[in-house]
């Protein structure tokens, strides 16, 4: 594929922007659903025609990828395969605005002070966190925040019926967001832009105790929860120590067995929905009432795969997944190994969206849990990996719980970090959080080896005691 160098900077001046003003991203998202599963795959052909060319034409690194492919790509599989690492080690040649570079990125990320504010002035920059050990920087465009909030509210009209929106609109409609803060990651990003007098946030490495007394206040009408804090809020409701009253509980980040969301929906008599998505694409999937998550494939390309990459067919668990983004055009994702395992429904979804269903295999909450006076204090795995995340030369770590009031930390610092530097800093953000939920008997060791992986090939940055290794 041939291409001559954009004189367009970035997302900012990508084709067809007049017509994607949010409004007719609302209408067009609910238009696609309705319209059924040929409607929708016209829109993704056609997406990811324009993404590649636009990749194409304005990235160096995709510019060599595609040099030898044909001008107009429509199948995905014609496309070579990218990853985390190769994409992260070109950083400045894969941005398509030749503004946006590593050097500025990590300024930004080290400035705390920044949470939520616009990189360069025209872009929304995001860490990842806790679920692979590996931090990472991703860029978004206002193009890929429009798409996002449109298939936001299409998730939402597919969850409420009108008897919810008069019970959230009745309760004042107060948002409750537990989730980790302190860095760049997508969830704090979200929270900082959001916190206002109907918007709460609730840090979820912040003392249970002190959190269920705060809730109780302010009585939202809708929790946004990271799922292993959900599950432990729920435990305080069935106790009768939390006292709201939700109409709706939104799960994330993490998975849970199917019948922790049935307990939690049970103990807050609400509705409770999840979704599956990650930073490199925040809109991926929103799971129905039949506990079948539905991609929005009008905007993105899922590609179940086996080891070699090869295509898997509905019905089998696949080895990992290709993602392609068709919104973010200032750094594109296209056939992007996620490297979750994952199983597409071979038949229609009897809740009735069309749009392709799937389970996600490869993600679960590990909660590490420590005996105290013949109690059980238990702290969910984000509240350890967003603070291990915040802290600067950190480029690896694993926590294993090694006995009942033992964690071993894994560390692998960054190029040119000081390791005794880093681990007192982290060593001092454990113990913080630690002596935070009364556990000052916890001892904290720095390990000698560095983070290993798991069978499957990835890194489990939290792994509590007797769980089967890492």
């Amino acid at each position: 594929m041939s291409g001559a160098p954009s004189k367009a900077t970035g997302a900012a001046t990508a084709p067809g922007r007049t017509r994607e003003h949010p409004l007719w991203l609302l209408r067009d998202a609910r238009r696609a659903r309705k319209q059924g599963p040929a409607a929708i795959e016209r829109r993704q052909r056609a997406r990811l025609a324009g993404m590649v060319a636009f990749a194409c034409a304005n990235s160096p690194y995709y510019r060599k990828l595609y040099r030898d492919l044909p001008e107009k790509i429509e199948d995905p599989t014609l496309l070579p395969i990218t990853s985390k690492k190769a994409l992260m080690a070109r950083f400045d040649d894969w941005a398509t605005d030749r503004e946006v570079t590593i050097e500025k990125a990590r300024a930004f990320v080290e400035n705390p002070d920044l949470i939520g504010e616009r990189f360069l002035g025209r872009y929304t920059l995001l860490t990842t966190s806790g679920t692979t050990g590996n931090r990472r920087i991703f860029v978004l465009d206002d193009r890929s925040m429009a798409v996002t909030s449109a298939l936001v509210f299409r998730m939402l009209s597919a969850w409420l019926g009108i008897g919810d929106v008069i019970g959230i609109l009745a309760g004042g409609g107060r948002m409750a967001m537990v989730n980790a803060m302190g860095g760049h990651f997508a969830s704090a990003v979200a929270a900082t832009r959001l916190r206002g007098k109907r918007v709460q946030v609730f840090p979820v490495d912040m003392p249970l105790p002190e959190m269920v007394a705060q809730l109780n206040r302010f009585r939202p009408v809708i929790v946004a929860s990271y799922a292993s804090m959900a599950a432990l809020l729920a435990g305080e409701r069935e106790a009768g120590r939390l006292r709201i009253d939700p109409v709706l509980v939104v799960l994330s980040a993490e998975g849970l067995p199917a019948r922790e969301y049935d307990r939690i929906a049970g103990a807050f008599d609400a509705k409770v929905r999840d979704s599956y998505a990650a930073t490199e694409c925040p809109f991926i999937s929103y799971r129905c009432e039949h506990g079948w998550l539905h991609v929005n494939s009008d905007w993105l390309v899922l590609e179940p795969v086996d080891a070699d990459h090869r295509p898997v067919a509905p019905g089998k668990h696949s080895h990992t997944v290709l993602l392609t983004n068709l919104a973010n055009r200032v750094q594109p994702i296209i056939r992007y190994d996620l490297g979750d395992s994952i199983l597409q429904r071979p038949d229609p979804c009897s809740c009735g969206n069309t749009l392709p269903a799937i389970r996600v295999q490869g993600r679960a909450a590990d909660v590490l849990a420590f005996p105290i006076g013949g109690e059980r204090v238990t702290i969910p795995p984000l509240a350890f990996g967003s603070l291990v995340d915040r802290t600067p030369g950190v480029e690896l770590f694993q926590i294993v719980q090694t006995a009942p009031a033992s964690l071993r930390v894994r560390l692998h610092p960054a190029a040119g970090a000081d390791p005794e530097r880093v681990w007192r800093m982290v060593h001092d953000e454990i113990t913080h959080l630690l002596a935070g939920n009364g556990l000052d008997h916890v001892t904290v060791e720095r390990a000698g080896e560095p983070p290993e992986q798991s069978a499957g090939g990835k890194y489990r940055t939290i792994i509590p005691l007797n769980s089967g290794g890492s």
